[in-house]
């Protein structure tokens, strides 16, 4: 039988939001390196200089610029070249499953029918959690709507939906834009966002109308749609909203506790349900025992704070950090 390492992600604690207070107190002069510490850099220092090779990945479009900008920061300091390619975390996997890559970047987690495929062709793999993410509900920014139930984004969405106008979903005070024609915009079939919107918010991974405007892995293009019509409404990561605060505008959700607004502190927090997710990677067994490989993917972690900033994403909580960096080091051990 195959194995499979699967990490669990870690739980969001709302406790890990308070800010640290800043010192008060002048700190004491550091103390010299001891030699022993000294020999212990530059043995560090030589390990991370011998790297070389190439590791290759591929998935998901939301992870993707975290992946990138990792993939830049890791080259800078090893001169091991990572290469990203974006074809989705459906066909990430289908590309990791038949390996063609050392890791695939992932929204979700793998499907039963993927496992199948990787058990088929001998891969192993691990699973790392690499960032926060949730996915926002975005309208025009004329759209008076500040906040929706999950059941009215169901009626929209749904495969049955047969709602053509925003005055058609029941409870929904629309005001002027009642007899505005509803436009769609999301992602593919192979988009991770898709599978998860569909299955958080459907009740099945690829319940959905078949009307809606398919935007392929361009979050991007959900943007666009979306702040060129009024009665336009999209789904796409967090990240992505936080670049287009300009353009659109984010509703908040009511998943039967009241309305969560899409904000960080609510998402570490936990309380941006049922849209919170964690964001992936996995690691082909057989690839980490490369050093090049097993290093990436300790590099992640190590400097996810950087590489989740560089990236427009939210970094691991002190606690999730210190959780996958467990978690890499049992996938090399």
């Amino acid at each position: 039988m195959k194995k499979h390492l699967i990490a669990p992600v870690a739980a969001l604690s709302a406790g890990l939001l308070l800010l640290s207070a800043c010192a008060t107190e002048a700190e004491e002069p550091a103390p010299a390196p001891t030699e022993a510490a000294e020999e212990t850099t530059e043995e560090t220092t030589e390990e991370t200089a011998e790297l070389s090779g190439t590791v290759l990945l591929d998935g998901s479009s939301t992870v993707g610029p975290f992946a990138e900008v990792a993939a830049e920061l890791f080259q800078q300091e090893t001169g091991v070249e990572v290469t990203v390619g974006i074809s989705g975390t459906g066909g990430g996997f289908e590309k990791f499953c038949n390996g063609e890559t050392d890791g695939s970047n992932a929204s979700r987690g793998i499907k039963d029918e993927e496992k199948a495929l990787c058990d088929e062709n001998g891969v192993e793999f691990g699973q790392i959690t690499v960032a926060n993410d949730a996915l926002s509900v975005v309208v025009n920014q004329d759209n008076p709507l500040e906040c929706i139930t999950t059941e009215q984004l169901s009626a929209m969405w749904n495969v049955d939906s047969t709602v053509a106008t925003w005055g058609e979903v029941d409870g929904l005070d629309a005001g002027d834009l009642a007899s505005e024609d509803l436009v769609l915009y999301g992602p593919g079939t192979d988009s991770g966002t898709f599978d998860f919107f569909t299955d958080e918010i459907n009740g099945e991974s690829g319940n959905i109308r078949t009307d809606y405007t398919n935007i392929g892995e361009d979050d991007n293009l959900a943007v666009q749609g979306v702040a060129g019509g009024v009665g336009a409404m999209g789904f796409i990561p967090y990240s992505f909203y936080q670049e287009s605060l300009d353009e659109v505008k984010g509703l908040a959700i009511d998943s039967g506790n009241g309305c969560v607004e899409p904000t960080v502190e609510n998402l570490l927090a936990g309380d941006y349900t049922p849209l919170g997710r964690g964001l992936f990677m996995f690691p082909a067994s057989e690839a980490l025992e490369r050093p090049e490989v097993l290093a990436f993917y300790e590099f992640v972690i190590d400097s996810n704070e950087d590489i989740a900033a560089g990236a427009g994403l939210v970094a691991l909580t002190d606690e999730q950090k210190a959780e996958q960096l467990e978690v890499v080091a049992g996938l090399g051990s």
